[in-house]
C-alpha cells in the first residue's frame, strides 16, 4: 500500500522526463524540465509552511502550473471551477482558505491572505474536490496524495498510456475525470494537449491534428457534440483510444462507438468512477464494448467489487455495489474542522445498484438512494422539491440518465418551474422535463410513484413564445423560415428538415442577426450559435460560395438564352452544386430510412412545381408535350422540338437524384458511404466518367439521357463536400481540371466550371456586403422558379428590350417563389407533416 509521505510520486518526477514535451498548447510547447522549473518557482513562493490554498482551476498552463506547485508543496488543495465566480465565492466563505489563486484581468494571482493556516490541516490531506461533479457546496472530497497516485496508475495501467501519447484535455480540470486525465499521463511522461476549446469547435481539431493527439476523453454530452461535427467521418491517424465516463452513455451509441473504433483502429474504454473513489473504479475491456456495452466492466487494478443485499433488490447476485481499494478517498468535509481529520472511510458504497453477470462483468441497474447522476453531475430530487416547495410549486422529481423529471401540480408556469429546477439542481435547463397534472402521482400507501414520475412521456415542445435572449430570436427565425413551430433550442437547420433553398435565406438571416457564421452551422444547434449580446455594427460579411455560385449561374443562364451575354455553363456548374449540397443536407447521420425520406420531399420539391409550370404552360402555349409535362422527354422524346431541351437540367437533376435515393436505398451501399464517405461518390464520379467519355459507345445506338452524360458532374459535388482535408481537395480539383475540358469543346464554357467547381472547394465563404447577401439568397433561393418561368418570360419581353428581359425574369420566378411558399404555409400543417416528418437530429 502507499504511504502518504508527501508529494505523490509522478509530481515530484516531473523532471525524469526531461526534454520529452509535457505541454502543447495553440501558442506554445514545454517539456517536462522547463515545466518542472515553472511549478519549482511557484511552490517556493507558496513556501514550506502548510496552507489551504484555493484554486480556480481552467485548462489553462498557469492554472496547471499552479495545481502542480501546490501538490509539489504539500499544500491542501481546494480546487474550484474557474468559470464560476459563484462557485468560489461559496467556496472561500465557506473554508476561508489561506492562499487564493485565481484569475484577475486575465492574469493568474496569487492572494496571500495569512503567512500561516489558521486551519488544522491533517498531515495525509492533499486534495479537495466538490462531489461527482457538484460546484459550490460545502460538501467536499478529502483526497490524499496515495489516492491521486494510485488512481492515476490504474488508470495508466489499464490504458495502456506510453511516454508518446498525447491526450486533449477535453474535460475541465477541476472535474475529477479530467484531473486524472491529466495524472494519469503525466505519471507516464506523456504529452497534454492543454485546450478550453469544445470538440464542437474546429480549431479544437486543427489543434489536435498538429498536435499528434492520441487520446480523447468524453462525458455522453461530449459524444452528442462528436456526432454533431461527424466525427466518424475524420480523419485522426495518430488516434489510439476514447475514454467515456461522467454518466452512461446509451448502449447502442457504446457498441457503435466501439465498432467505429474498430473499424479506424482506436480503442474505447467505457469507465465509471466517483470522486469519491479520485475517478476511477471500473472500466470495461475495449474488447467487450460491442457484446456487453449496457456493463461498466471490471474493478481497476488494486480494487475491488463487492455487492451489499438489498431487501428492494432481492435478485441473486445483485445489490448495492460497493467498492475498495487504494483510490478510496479519506472521507467528506462539510466545514473546516473537518480538514483535520485523517481516514474515516474504508470503503465506498456508491448508490448504485449493479448486477454481476456470469462473465464476472458488473452493470449498473439503478439507483440505492435516492440521487440521480444526469451528465456526471449527482443530483438530488428531493433537494429540488424542497427549493420548489419554496417557491410555491408543489412538485415530484426523479431522475434518470439523461435528465431531471418534474411532475408539478396547481397549475404554475411550466417554463418557470423548468428554470427554477435547473438551477436548483446545478443542471442546464434544456436537461430539465416538467410536466404539469392536476394531480401528482402516487402509491396506494400515498406515498410519491418515483416510478410513474420517470414514466412520464415526453411532450411536444410548446410553440415558440417571445422572451429575451439571441437563442429565442434564433428559435423563432427557425420557426419563421422552415414552418416548424416546435422547435426547441437543442435543434439544428438539418435536424429540422432546412434544404438547400431555405439554407440561403437562413444563412443570410442568421449573419444579419449573428454576423458571421461557422461553416457548420447548419449541423449546430441553435443554442449554441446563440450568443450573450449583438455583435457590434458593421458592413462587412461573408457569403457562402455555394449560394453565390447559384445565384450566379442562374443569372448566367437567363442571360446566356436571352441573349443578352453569352457565359454558358451555368447550369452544368448548377449540377456540382447540386451535388455538394446534396451532401451537406441529405447525408446526415440519421438512420437510412431518413435519409431516404429527406431524399424523397427534396426530390418533390423539385418534381411538383416543375411538373405544375409546365403544365400550366403547355395548356396555355401549345409548347409543351405530355413527356416534358412528366419530365420524361429526354428519355421519350420527341427531341428535336424547338423546346424539348428547355428542362434538360431538371429532368437530368431529378433521374441523379432518384438513382442515388435508390442506391443508398441498399443497407450495404448506405453502409458504405458512412464508413467511406469521401471514397464512395469519388468512387462513382470515376464511374460516371464511363459515359461522359461514352466507353460504351452507347451515341452510336441512339439518343442517350443527359443525366447519364453529365452524373459524374454531382457526384464530383458530392465528393467535394466531403474533402476535409488538403489532399482530398486537390484529388478532386484534379479531377475536374482533367475532365471537364473536352466536354464541350469551348474552353471558356468549360474555364467557367472548372473555376466556379474550384471555388466551391477551396474558398468556402466569399468576402461580401449585407445587401449583395440578400439579393444572392434571393436569386439562389428562387433559382428554381426562375428557370421554370423564364422560358415564357423572354418572348414578351425581349423583343423590346433584352436587358428588361432579364430583369423581368429574375423577378417573375422570384415572385413566383414567394408565392409558392405563402400558399404552402396557408395549407393545413397536419396535412404538411405527413409529408415532412421531422428529420433526426445529428
Amino acid at each position: 500500500m502507499l504511504l502518504d509521505v508527501g508529494p505523490a510520486p509522478f509530481v515530484r518526477a516531473l523532471t525524469r522526463h526531461g526534454d520529452r514535451p509535457a505541454v502543447i498548447t495553440a501558442e506554445t510547447r514545454l517539456s517536462y524540465a522547463a515545466l518542472a522549473e515553472r511549478v519549482a518557482a511557484l511552490a517556493e513562493r507558496l513556501g514550506t509552511t502548510r496552507r489551504l490554498v484555493l484554486l480556480a482551476g481552467a485548462n489553462r498552463l498557469d492554472e496547471l502550473v499552479a495545481y502542480l506547485a501546490a501538490l509539489a508543496a504539500g499544500h491542501p488543495l481546494l480546487l474550484v471551477p474557474g468559470d464560476n465566480d459563484l462557485a468560489t465565492a461559496e467556496l472561500t466563505r465557506a473554508y476561508d482558505p489561506d492562499v487564493v489563486i485565481r484569475r484577475v484581468g486575465g492574469e493568474l494571482r496569487v492572494q496571500e491572505r495569512r503567512p500561516t493556516s489558521r486551519h488544522e490541516l491533517h498531515p495525509d490531506l492533499a486534495l479537495l474536490l466538490s462531489t461527482s461533479g457538484s460546484t459550490g457546496s460545502p460538501k467536499l472530497v478529502r483526497l490524499s496524495s496515495a489516492n491521486l497516485q494510485a488512481n492515476a496508475e490504474a488508470i495508466a495501467s489499464y490504458l495502456d498510456i506510453r511516454d508518446t501519447d498525447r491526450a486533449a484535455t477535453t474535460l475541465p480540470l477541476h472535474y475529477c475525470y479530467g484531473l486524472s486525465v491529466v495524472n494519469s499521463h503525466l505519471l507516464r511522461g506523456a504529452a497534454l494537449v492543454l485546450t478550453d476549446l469544445s470538440v464542437a469547435d474546429t480549431c479544437f481539431w486543427d489543434l489536435f491534428r498538429a498536435a499528434r493527439g492520441t487520446s480523447l476523453a468524453g462525458v455522453p454530452y461530449t459524444f452528442d457534440l462528436l456526432d454533431r461535427v461527424g466525427f466518424d467521418r475524420m480523419r485522426l491517424p495518430h488516434l489510439r483510444y476514447v475514454t467515456q465516463a461522467g454518466g452512461r452513455l446509451d448502449p447502442a451509441r457504446v457498441a457503435r462507438y466501439a465498432d467505429l473504433g474498430r473499424r479506424r483502429g482506436w480503442r474505447l474504454f467505457v469507465m465509471y468512477g466517483q470522486t469519491e473513489a479520485t475517478a476511477r473504479m471500473a472500466y470495461l475491456p475495449p474488447e467487450l464494448a460491442e457484446s456487453r456495452p449496457e456493463a461498466i466492466g471490471v474493478p481497476v487494478p488494486g480494487g475491488a467489487f463487492r455487492l451489499r443485499p438489498l431487501p428492494d433488490w432481492p435478485a441473486p447476485d445483485t445489490g448495492e455495489l460497493v467498492y475498495s481499494g487504494p483510490n478510496v478517498m479519506l472521507g467528506y468535509a462539510e466545514s473546516p474542522a473537518d480538514l483535520a481529520l485523517g481516514r474515516t472511510v474504508e470503503e465506498l458504497r456508491t448508490g448504485d445498484v449493479a448486477r454481476r453477470g456470469p462473465d464476472g462483468l458488473y452493470e449498473i441497474i439503478g439507483r440505492a438512494g435516492g440521487f440521480a447522476k444526469i451528465f456526471g453531475l449527482r443530483v438530488d430530487p428531493h433537494r429540488v422539491e424542497a427549493h420548489l416547495r419554496r417557491d410555491g410549486v408543489e412538485a415530484y422529481c426523479a431522475g434518470t440518465d439523461r435528465e431531471l423529471v418534474v411532475a408539478a401540480t396547481g397549475g404554475p408556469d411550466p417554463e418557470r418551474v423548468r428554470r427554477s429546477a435547473a438551477a436548483a439542481a446545478g443542471l442546464p435547463a434544456r436537461a430539465v422535463r416538467v410536466h404539469v397534472l392536476a394531480e401528482l402521482p402516487r402509491l396506494t400507501s400515498g406515498k410519491p410513484d418515483y416510478r410513474a414520475v420517470r414514466g412520464l412521456p415526453p411532450t411536444p415542445a410548446p410553440a415558440v413564445v417571445p422572451a429575451d435572449g439571441d437563442a429565442d430570436r434564433l428559435r423563432r427565425l427557425y420557426a419563421e423560415l422552415l414552418d416548424r413551430p416546435d422547435v426547441t433550442p437543442d435543434d439544428t437547420f438539418v435536424g429540422l428538415g432546412g434544404d438547400s433553398l431555405s439554407y440561403v435565406e437562413m444563412s443570410v438571416r442568421l449573419e444579419e442577426l449573428l454576423g458571421d457564421l461557422p461553416a457548420d452551422w447548419h449541423t449546430t444547434a441553435i443554442r449554441d450559435l446563440a450568443r450573450p449580446a449583438p455583435p457590434p455594427p458593421t458592413r462587412r460579411r461573408v457569403l457562402e460560395t455555394s449560394v453565390a455560385l447559384r445565384a450566379l449561374a442562374i443569372v448566367v443562364i437567363v442571360g446566356s438564352h436571352i441573349p443578352l451575354f453569352t457565359v454558358k455553363g451555368g447550369a452544368h456548374l448548377l449540377l456540382a452544386v447540386a451535388g455538394f449540397n446534396f451532401a451537406r443536407f441529405q447525408l446526415t447521420d440519421a438512420p437510412r430510412r431518413e435519409r431516404l425520406r429527406g431524399a424523397g420531399r427534396a426530390i418533390g420539391r423539385i418534381v411538383l412545381p416543375s411538373v405544375a409550370w409546365i403544365a400550366v404552360a403547355g395548356a396555355v402555349t401549345g409548347d409543351y408535350t405530355l413527356t416534358n409535362v412528366l419530365l420524361l422527354n429526354s428519355v421519350l422524346g420527341p427531341h428535336d422540338g424547338p423546346t424539348a431541351w428547355q428542362f434538360w437540367f431538371i429532368e437530368a437533376l431529378v433521374y441523379i437524384l432518384v438513382a442515388v435515393a435508390a442506391l443508398l436505398a441498399v443497407p450495404a451501399v448506405d453502409r458504405a458511404e458512412r464508413r467511406y464517405p469521401f471514397g464512395l461518390p469519388l468512387a462513382l464520379a470515376a464511374l460516371g466518367l464511363v459515359t461522359r467519355y461514352d466507353l460504351p459507345g452507347l451515341a452510336a445506338l441512339g439518343h442517350v439521357p443527359d443525366a447519364v452524360v453529365v452524373c459524374w458532374l454531382f457526384a464530383l459535388g458530392w465528393a467535394a463536400a466531403r474533402a476535409t482535408r488538403t489532399a482530398q481537395r486537390l484529388v478532386v480539383t484534379a479531377a475536374a481540371l482533367a475532365t471537364v475540358p473536352g466536354l464541350f469543346g469551348e474552353p471558356f464554357r468549360e474555364a467557367f466550371i472548372v473555376a466556379g467547381f474550384a471555388l466551391l472547394v477551396w474558398v468556402p465563404r466569399l468576402p461580401s456586403r449585407p445587401a449583395l447577401n440578400r439579393a444572392a439568397a434571393t436569386l439562389a433561393g428562387s433559382s428554381l422558379f426562375i428557370y421554370l418561368t423564364h422560358w415564357q418570360v423572354m418572348p414578351i419581353v425581349g423583343p423590346w428590350s433584352r436587358t428588361l428581359a432579364l430583369v423581368v425574369s429574375l423577378a417573375v420566378g422570384i415572385g413566383c417563389a414567394a408565392g409558392v411558399r405563402a400558399l404552402v404555409r396557408r395549407v393545413p400543417r397536419p396535412v404538411r407533416m405527413r409529408t415532412r416528418p421531422r428529420a433526426v437530429t445529428p
